[in-house]
């Protein structure tokens, strides 16, 4: 299975960005071969839409799960209406919530937890 995470940086040591839509990087990370891929999101920067762009970015890739802090309404709509299992409130190193997903140690996000446009700011 494709996990994808939000990501401050480029690596498994990097932290999990707060932010879905306007994150720096996703991390793709493939739980069968633990091969993984850092992508940059390209929607950060948008006026508007950060979150579908993103979202849809997401699921260009295959990804069965989202790892994220915070995940806003339009995002949390488009990737639920792909079946993408969506983790928010997560914090730490990419690493450790790969492991701690492995574990099944997290409660999937029933909605949004910030509100629209909650990272321009």
């Amino acid at each position: 299975m494709k996990v994808g995470i939000s990501s401050t940086g480029t690596s498994l040591e990097s932290n999990v960005d707060m932010r879905f839509g306007r994150c720096p990087y996703f991390i793709i990370y493939d739980t069968e071969s633990n091969d993984f891929e850092h992508i940059e999101n390209q929607s950060r920067q948008a006026m508007g839409g950060a979150g579908i762009q993103a979202a849809q970015m997401i699921i260009d890739k295959k990804v069965g799960v989202v790892i994220t802090g915070n995940v806003g309404p339009n995002a949390h709509r488009v990737l639920g209406s792909a079946n993408i299992k969506i983790y928010s409130g997560i914090t730490g190193t990419v690493k450790d919530a790969i492991e701690k997903l492995k574990k099944d140690e997290f409660k999937e996000t029933a909605g949004p937890d910030v509100p629209s446009h909650f990272g321009t700011g």
